[in-house]
């Protein structure tokens, strides 16, 4: 399976990218914005951007809003789980961004799986 990634526009780094959808995020006022970096950790995107919305309808919202914003900055963006809302994956190439009811974001707990080990800690194991 090959995996074609668009590059970044010239005007556009991955800095500036996360910045974008903070940006947009905290418009749209959602709650407990978190950025994990996922650089060499995986290939699947440079960030994680995990944010969580009150209510299906802001989480759409917030969805809609930020993948207008991708497209106009030149990036593709697509989405799943649009309908229902309680959870959005939102893929804009180098970065992914989930968007969450409070109750999911609390169930699935994406931020744990994607923790980093502290040293000290995997020494003891």
């Amino acid at each position: 399976m090959n995996i074609i990634q668009s590059p970044l526009p010239a005007s556009l780094n991955a800095e500036h990218l996360v910045e974008l959808v903070c940006t947009s995020l905290d418009d749209d006022k959602a709650e407990q914005v978190t950025v994990i970096d996922l650089r060499g950790r995986t290939s699947i995107a440079d960030h994680m951007v995990i944010a969580t919305g009150r209510s299906s309808r802001q989480v759409g919202a917030m969805a809609d809003h930020l993948i207008t914003k991708l497209k106009q900055a030149g990036l593709g963006a697509s989405a799943e789980g649009v309908p229902q809302c309680d959870w959005v994956l939102i893929d804009g190439g180098d970065i992914l961004v989930h968007l969450f009811r409070p109750e999911v974001r609390t169930f699935y707990n994406l931020e744990k799986l994607w923790a980093v080990v502290e040293p000290q800690l995997a020494a003891a194991t």
